[in-house]
């Protein structure tokens, strides 16, 4: 249950990138704010909710944060109401990217997201004109530092993982039924596993590689402005060589 992924490195990047940014609190927040609006306030009977406290506290939130999210979400009842959209593009080049949001206006996500895809000289496509080359997964990064491959890889597959990928060299990457994330990662947790990241994701089946400097400039670029709108809350590509550009 190994082979290559060029994913983890791709998210491993973004999500320091992320993490580097106050938009983290913004978009994590609103995440929160859905969560217990749709599920109510108690993590122990509300499994969204509980994956995005993890998520929280994996992008390195304070707890006292989240309290005062988790208290602003419960006791806001005139919050905006926040409607789920994945939209679906190409970059340069044929780059596809995939990128889910959280808005409260659908006309101005939409306009901001095509003028994205624009600027980079790509364009926004219908709903299924991207996503067929994706397959929706559950995606768990575990910290190589003092973990046993052998005995990781035996309790994740006993757990339900449906595969192991020990090629990068900071992290494991176990792959889930996109529904059965949370609760492979508390699993593993529980057995004293340092987990990263871990979230249902669109993995790409095929690759595109940018051999253009100015495509990468542009990728990139596009990339950076879906991070920084408070709307979109994941960007996911196919973009082979992304940890390569250095701009």
């Amino acid at each position: 249950m190994s082979g290559h992924s060029k994913w983890s490195t791709i998210k491993r990047k973004k999500g320091a990138n992320d993490a580097a940014r106050a938009k983290v609190f913004t978009k994590i927040g609103r995440e929160l704010a859905v969560a217990v609006k749709n599920g109510g306030p108690d993590p122990n009977v509300n499994s969204r909710l509980k994956d995005v406290i993890a998520k929280a506290k994996q992008n390195n939130v304070p707890n006292d944060n989240i309290e005062r999210m988790l208290k602003k979400a419960a006791g806001d009842t005139s919050s905006a109401n926040y409607e789920e959209i994945v939209y679906e593009g190409y970059g340069p080049s044929g780059v596809a990217v995939v990128v889910e949001a959280l808005t409260d206006n659908r006309n101005r996500t939409a306009g901001e997201v095509r003028h994205y895809f624009d600027k980079a000289g790509g364009n926004m496509g219908n709903p299924g004109s991207v996503t067929f080359m994706f397959s929706r997964e559950g995606v768990i990064l575990v910290d190589k530092e003092d973990t046993d491959e052998e005995a990781l890889m035996m309790e994740a597959i006993e757990a339900g993982a449906t595969d192991f990928i020990s090629d990068d060299e900071d992290v494991f990457e176990i792959r889930t039924d996109a529904n059965d994330v949370g609760i492979i990662r508390d699993e593993l947790e529980s057995k004293g596993y340092k987990v990263i990241s871990s979230e249902p994701a669109y993995i790409p089946s095929t690759y595109t590689r940018l051999e253009n400097q100015e495509d990468m400039m542009k990728m990139n670029r596009m990339i950076d402005m879906f991070e920084e709108n408070d709307d979109v809350q994941n960007i996911w590509h196919n973009w082979e060589n992304a940890d390569e550009y250095e701009g």
